[in-house]
């Protein structure tokens, strides 16, 4: 194995990671910072800060009979879940291309990993996921909505004959694109005993605290907690929270905006020859071009870092993944495209 890359972006327009590229205003990041120099750095941080979900619970329309458990990021919520439910002979599903931390955490808890490819057009193949779900008997099956890294939102029917064939499972759906979606599955999440839904606040702005937070019926909730590390969230993290979901509307105006310019962005990408451009409902755009090693490269001389995921899986062949980044930066990246494109 190698360990997860993270390339240095200094002195780049850093489009490969989904972030949100816009700062809070500054007065309310002075705001923030007087709330922050309150905190007692000194003690251990509440291992479940009531006030701070019950919060979320408000904010995010998490439905009244679901609880919340939270996560150092979404990556440790994936991690607690498949350690909780690793066994001997123990598998989790999930569709491919697909965020590769699926597999990853199964492969460190030694859980077997089973991939079902989607379709050709990035669509969720609901008969092979079937057929997988009676072969494997998963123990977790994940479902990314939108998925990451094609952008897809999977059809809400395909995902309903899931939930139902998987009566040994725990379905997760993992909704961390969904400022960008404006689709959810959460006022759902308690209406079935075998679905949580995870989301995190990266990629609504707040990428740097690393919150996720998974909501479900308690009894599910309840033995992924036994698995948690103990003061999981640190208490800068659990202030700058509690701080930022009174001020969520900031958030929200901004994800509206990255809204915007992603529809700009994939026209403009969309008219440059040889481009080929995939409907998203994230905050990225997946692309087919010739050459996508010519393309990153050829970015990269120009200080714009994007990703290229054309090795991951074959149906991702010379596909390169741009983040939506403010307008100026969505600028300077199709005119390096240009350069390479043309």
């Amino acid at each position: 194995m190698t360990s997860y890359p993270v390339p240095d972006a200094s002195g780049f327009v850093k489009l490969d990671a989904m972030e949100n590229p816009f700062a809070l205003p500054p007065d309310l990041a002075a705001k923030l910072g007087e709330h922050l120099a309150g905190v007692a750095l000194n003690r251990y941080p509440a291992p479940r800060p009531d006030a701070l979900i019950d919060k979320i619970k408000r904010t995010m329309g998490v439905p009244p009979d679901c609880d919340v458990l939270l996560g150092n990021g979404s990556d440790e919520i994936i991690s607690m879940i498949t350690v909780a439910c690793a066994k001997p002979g123990a598998k989790v599903l999930a569709p491919e291309p697909g965020f590769v931390m699926y597999a990853m955490s199964a492969k460190f808890a030694h859980v077997g990993f089973v991939g079902v490819p989607l379709r050709a057009d990035f669509t969720l193949d609901a008969d092979a996921m079937l057929a997988a779900i009676a072969e494997h008997e998963p123990a977790v099956i994940w479902l990314a909505y939108p998925n990451n890294p094609t952008g897809t939102l999977f059809d809400d029917g395909a995902i309903e004959r899931i939930i139902a064939a998987a009566s040994k499972s725990l379905v997760v759906i993992d909704e961390a694109y969904q400022p960008f979606a404006q689709h959810s599955w959460m006022p759902r999440a308690g209406e079935f005993d075998n679905v949580v839904v995870m989301r995190t606040v990266s990629k609504l702005g707040l990428a740097g605290i690393r919150l996720g937070y998974l909501a479900g019926r308690p009894t599910w909730l309840n033995e992924f907690d036994k698995v948690r590390p103990p003061y999981n969230i640190n208490v800068l993290t659990q202030a700058a929270a509690t701080f930022l979901l009174d001020h969520v509307d900031v958030l929200d105006a901004q994800a509206a905006q990255l809204r915007v310019e992603r529809g700009k962005l994939a026209a403009e990408v969309a008219a440059l020859p040889g481009a080929q451009v995939f409907d998203s409902a994230g905050n990225f755009l997946l692309v087919r071009v010739p050459d996508a090693s010519a393309v990153f490269e050829t970015l990269l001389s120009a200080r714009v870092l994007i990703k290229n995921v054309s090795k991951m899986h074959p149906l991702l062949a010379n596909c390169v993944r741009l983040t939506v980044g403010a307008p100026d930066e969505n600028a300077r990246l199709v005119a390096a495209l240009k350069l390479v494109l043309n």
